[in-house]
């Protein structure tokens, strides 16, 4: 049986601590869906197919991910892609309280999947898109955050 994950987010934009939790679960497992959440209560800054074009593109080299979105249950998400693992990136210890709960959630919805979390590299435990989008937003230097790809969707949406 092969070993599928869903790693889970908004990815608004992607980060290179998004691309290092990806491309580290990438070498566990035997297919990641990189699932990009049509969350409606957020305002993202690019829509979902924008997103999933920007994974795409970043992730063209990882041959066994594949991009999708969903809505509504995560578990449920997974179940549909036959995934037995959902992966989630921590940055801090800050993150593992609120991902704990959402893990205990999923567990108690889906006892067949199971959890994995991977500590981002040290260099991208600040990170986050929503500081990235600040940042561009002021037309700061981002090329340290993100992909040149993802740099000039952002630089599209913040024209100086």
């Amino acid at each position: 049986m092969a070993s599928i994950a869903v790693v889970p987010g908004s990815f608004d934009p992607i980060t290179y601590g998004h691309l290092d939790i990806i491309t580290r679960a990438a070498k566990v497992f035997d297919e990641i869906y990189i699932s990009v959440l049509n969350n409606s209560s957020k305002r993202p800054l690019f829509t979902v197919e924008e997103r999933m074009e920007l994974i795409k593109q970043v992730t063209k080299d990882i041959p066994n991910v594949k991009v999708d979105t969903f809505h509504g249950l995560l578990v449920e998400y997974a179940a549909s892609v036959n995934a037995n693992a959902i992966v989630r990136g921590l940055r801090a210890v800050s993150d593992f309280e609120y991902e704990m709960q959402i893990t205990s959630m999923n567990r108690l919805l889906d006892k067949g999947i199971e959890t994995f979390f991977i500590m981002t590299n040290n260099q991208y435990s600040f990170l986050s898109s929503s500081i990235v989008k600040e940042v561009a937003q002021y037309h700061g230097e981002i090329s340290e955050l993100v992909p040149i790809e993802v740099e000039k969707a952002l630089n599209s949406k913040f024209p100086k």
